[in-house]
């Protein structure tokens, strides 16, 4: 495979053209997804007792993320084989499949069966970071994470609601919804969106050992340069997915909030997306570095850890939304930063390998990462968000060591 940047430009998309393409896909995508958020306790709770939602719900993300931990290295390493396109098509059809087997629901079993269909397709992510990085210079990355932070925080903004507002007709109604955007979505792929990769004759031949997941994520992490930003980039997810998968359940119980609040609530998180993202990382990248901000995202984020657990003693909806203010602006620091540092450090060659495997250690982290609030919660319903802002912390103090010790030895070399 040749970089974007060596191939004929006639063949391949141009620059402008390309990431207003992703930006849709990416908004459909994330419109469609945090569609069914405001409605997982709901629908679980149809088969089993209440005080086991909590335990449910995690495990039901859990085993998503499993299956795309498998999934996602071998989706990568298939990207920079046989094209972006075809595996972004791919991963949307399985998507819309999950989400109308979730909705027809009937037994646990078959919200489980929906979220593994959409698990082992996981690779949109990836697959779009990757394309990105085909179709952008190293010093523009960043900028364009931030631009598709944004939509990403615009997508979560409205889709919550939509599918708080849907909830409340039936709890089954936003997945129907959401396959459908999804549906949308792959069409506006196939029609729109031009391939990246450029085929190169000198290619290796495909081997079936390159299907391996686990062969995949330690291939990438024979580059050294990636040790220390996946690791803070894997307690920052770690953390994430404590939260993204007991908020519902939380908000519920401390607040007893129902759909439509639990959408709101989402909402704001959303605008708080565009905000950081879209604008504020924007402003900063350029002045500070993807260095400093990474740090500082990860210490704000642990800050709003704290504040969402302190709900229980102060629970308004005015301190809520000061907490998910300070939480996500954490968010949308850390992010756009740190995808531009893999980005950068990936070999050109290999930025679908090193997407797939960076995706792969996310949902390593969202599969592990819920099962916390589920041994946690019963002891106290605010000890997950205390666990997670330690873990955004140690990340923080890992992430400084490397860089501290990056620069020593640029330094004395």
């Amino acid at each position: 495979m040749t970089d974007v940047s060596a191939a004929n430009p006639g063949e391949l998309p141009t620059r402008r053209g390309s990431v207003l393409v992703i930006a849709v896909t990416l908004f459909l995508n994330v419109a469609g997804f945090t569609l069914i958020l405001p409605v997982l306790p709901f629908l679980v709770g149809r088969y089993v007792p209440p005080d086991l939602v909590g335990l449910y719900v995690g495990l039901i993300v859990s085993v998503f993320a499993l299956c795309a931990f498998v999934a996602a290295p071998v989706l990568g390493a298939l990207s920079d084989r046989f094209g972006r396109r075809p595996i972004l098509l791919l991963s949307l059809i399985g998507s819309a499949i999950g989400y109308v087997i979730f909705g027809i629901g009937g037994a646990l079993w078959v919200l489980f069966l929906g979220r593994v269909i959409d698990g082992l397709t996981a690779g949109n992510i990836s697959t779009i970071f990757a394309y990105i990085a085909d179709t952008q210079p190293p010093a523009e990355r960043g900028r364009v994470y931030g631009l598709l932070g944004a939509v990403v925080g615009f997508g979560f903004m409205l889709g919550p609601v939509a599918g708080g507002f849907l909830g409340a007709l039936s709890p089954a109604v936003p997945l129907f919804v959401a396959a459908a955007i999804t549906v949308v979505c792959a069409l506006w792929v196939y029609v729109a969106l031009p391939e990246s990769v450029a085929r190169d004759k000198t290619q290796e031949a495909w081997q079936w050992r390159q299907m391996n997941p686990l062969g995949q994520l330690a291939s990438v992490l024979s580059y050294e340069q990636l040790h220390v930003p996946f690791f803070a980039a894997f307690c920052f997810f770690f953390a994430g997915a404590m939260l993204q998968s007991n908020l519902s359940v939380y908000l519920r119980d401390v607040l007893q909030f129902g759909p439509t609040q639990i959408g709101w609530t989402l909402f704001g998180v959303g605008v708080m997306d565009i905000v950081s993202q879209g604008l504020l990382s924007q402003a900063l990248l350029p002045r500070f570095g993807s260095k400093a901000l990474t740090r500082l995202g990860l210490a704000v984020n642990a800050v709003g850890f704290g504040m969402i657990a302190c709900l229980v003693f102060v629970p308004t909806i005015g301190f809520l939304i000061v907490a998910v203010f300070v939480f996500t602006l954490g968010d949308g620091l850390f992010q756009p930063a740190m995808s531009e540092t893999i980005a950068n450090a990936a070999p050109p060659d290999a930025q679908g390998r090193v997407q797939g495997a960076n995706q792969a250690q996310q949902s390593l982290a969202r599969m592990l990462g819920p099962l916390v609030p589920a041994i946690l919660s019963p002891m106290s319903i605010s000890a997950p968000y205390w666990a997670a802002g330690a873990v955004a912390i140690v990340g923080m103090a890992v992430l400084w060591t490397g860089q501290r010790k990056t620069k020593v030895a640029d330094a004395l070399g």
